[in-house]
């Protein structure tokens, strides 16, 4: 298996106070696609970062050895409409309780 940790980069920084209604659907999807890859076990765990300096969400993946992390990002919805992007860091591993 292999792990990393990802960060979301929402197109501003002011992003989440700022959202307008069209975005709210398509965060209403990016959450519903996280949603279900920590239902799969391919995400062990997702949120919002409240970072002074400008919000952006993270995600821990944990996927199969042939698993292309930048595919599996690329197909969230939001990043398909072209709202911000995702960053990767691999991990050595991840624990985790339960």
């Amino acid at each position: 298996m292999k792990h990393f940790l990802c960060k979301y980069i929402p197109p501003r920084a002011d992003f989440l106070s700022t959202l307008n209604d069209e975005e709210k659907q398509w965060m209403a999807k990016h959450s519903d696609f996280l949603n279900e890859l920590l239902g799969q076990g391919t995400i062990i765990a997702h949120g919002p970062v409240i970072d002074p300096s400008g919000v952006y969400g993270v995600s821990l993946f944990r996927i199969e050895d042939d698993g292309d992390i930048a595919a599996i990002t690329a197909a969230d919805p939001i990043v398909q409409q072209g709202i911000g992007h995702y960053e990767h860091f691999p991990m050595l591993h991840i624990r985790s309780k339960g």
